[in-house]
């Protein structure tokens, strides 16, 4: 069964302004994925964590072009693709550099718009040269129904007995 998700917006939406996102978004129909937070960091790297693996760029624009990509393939290893995200939050140590994330966003979004939270915080847990970390929600198709077994017959079923 095909996804069904529909934008939600107020009566009174204004429409002389350019928004990054959709107030809300219904899944009326559609398999739910829940994807971790992303950064700009290999999405498989060491716990504990080991210094050498975090050889991060500096600026915001390349960090969120990485963590877009780590998104990216993440969503596409579930079938799904960045037009299939209903909800994401975007958490960044610097609020100053919204604009620049925005950018890259837009550019991978290509004019979809999600639901999106965004949160300045002090550090993100990955690393401390990490700028941006992205959790998001997307909607897959549902999967086809799935066909009963047909029941194993018991030795009684065999047999002719009932229990």
């Amino acid at each position: 069964m095909a996804k069904d998700v529909r934008p939600v917006h107020h009566a009174d939406r204004r429409r002389d302004v350019m928004m990054p996102y959709a107030p809300a978004l219904l899944v009326r129909r559609g398999s739910l994925l829940f994807v971790s937070g992303v950064t700009a960091a290999a999405v498989y790297h060491s716990h504990p964590h080991r210094e050498e693996e975090f050889d991060l760029p500096r600026t915001m624009r390349e960090q969120a072009t990485l963590a877009m990509e780590n998104l990216k393939k993440t969503l596409e290893a579930a079938g799904c693709g960045m037009s299939d995200l209903v909800a994401a939050t975007r958490y960044l140590t610097d609020i100053g550099e919204q604009d620049d994330l925005n950018r890259v966003w837009a550019e991978y979004l290509e004019g979809h718009l999600p639901a999106t939270t965004t949160v300045e915080v002090s550090r993100l847990a990955t690393h401390p040269s990490c700028k941006v970390e992205i959790s998001a929600i997307a909607v897959a198709d549902s999967e086809p129904p799935i066909t009963p077994r047909t029941r194993r017959r018991t030795r009684h079923a065999r047999k002719g007995r009932t229990r």
